[in-house]
């Protein structure tokens, strides 16, 4: 088997499974675990199709660091159900969901899934980090096209990307995302910054669409070249350069935003998948127990002895 590292972008998962997962089952003090329950699927399935030999599963020890909103201010406002001075702000998760997340924590830890974050930053940046270390091939799996900007042919990192579910996974490559986008996935970052993204609360430059952005950055090859153009009147349309020479201040401070963290100082971890041994196969039984967890931790433990 070809040694592969599988990074999960934890929270996008567990939120797709909260909302694709009916909940139906529930432990019997009337817990929701429907979360945790599609998680452990989606974790068999993985593990199952792609066949990872190492597996963390990232985390957002912040999910909206203070540092990314004094560069942009509107960067996932729109999710803040709390802001807080001294710590991370209070993302807006559901009350059911919110109490299966220690749940779904010990889950992963009693199968041996190392959950990696890494304070006063996002998941993504712990999957920058961890892709851009790696010596083995990388499959990225998450639902956040943001991401794209890590796909790396020449290095073998690839997005599992979740948009379209569990039963319709996708494969990016570069190509995808040159097909998808008309632009180089090392180009993504710079061209979701142009264009925008309303998920993320990024405005984008006011008039700049996919089209455009992706015109001037095949044509100019990122936005230092494109500023570049701007400036001696090469780049663009007199429209364009005007829009873009607009949005000066915000295209000095966004590209920080957008881009993902590479090189983060990581706690120690064990990546490397193992059957469970017989004391932690016990821990998941009885997890699985208390919990109502039961066929979705069993195909989790037997993903992993394969």
């Amino acid at each position: 088997m070809t040694d592969r590292l599988m990074l999960l972008d934890t929270a996008s998962l567990y939120f797709r499974a909260f909302y694709g997962v009916p909940d139906k089952v529930r432990a019997d003090d009337g817990t929701s675990v429907n979360a945790v329950r599609g998680l452990l699927d989606m974790i068999a399935k993985l593990v199952t199709t792609y066949e990872p030999t190492r597996l963390v599963a990232c985390w957002d020890d912040d999910w909206r660091p203070a540092w990314r909103v004094e560069l942009l201010p509107s960067y996932k406002t729109h999710r803040v159900a709390e802001a807080v001075a001294t710590a991370p702000d209070v993302e807006v998760v559901p009350d059911p969901l919110e109490a299966q997340i220690p749940l779904i924590r010990e889950a992963l830890g009693v199968l041996g899934i190392p959950v990696v974050g890494a304070a006063e930053h996002e998941a993504d940046d712990v999957i920058g980090t961890l892709a851009t270390r790696a010596t083995v091939p990388v499959d990225i799996v998450t639902g956040d096209r943001d991401l794209f900007q890590l796909v790396d042919d020449e290095r073998d990192v690839r997005i599992v990307y979740t948009a379209r579910g569990m039963s319709n996974l996708e494969v990016v490559t570069d190509a995808t995302v040159v097909a998808k986008y008309g632009v180089h996935a090392a180009q993504y970052a710079d061209f979701a910054v142009l264009r925008g993204d309303p998920s993320d609360g990024l405005p984008g430059v006011s008039g700049i669409g996919e089209k455009s952005a992706a015109t001037l950055l095949t044509a100019h090859g990122d936005l230092a070249g494109i500023a570049a153009a701007v400036e001696d009147g090469t780049g663009g349309t007199p429209a364009q350069r005007a829009k873009i020479l607009a949005a000066a201040d915000y295209l000095a401070k966004a590209p920080a935003v957008v881009r993902v963290v590479r090189d983060l100082a990581l706690p120690d971890h064990d990546d490397v998948l193992r059957p469970l041994d017989e004391d932690a196969a016990a821990r998941a039984t009885d997890l699985a127990t208390r919990w109502n967890l039961g066929s979705s931790m069993t195909r989790a433990v037997a993903a992993l002895a394969r």
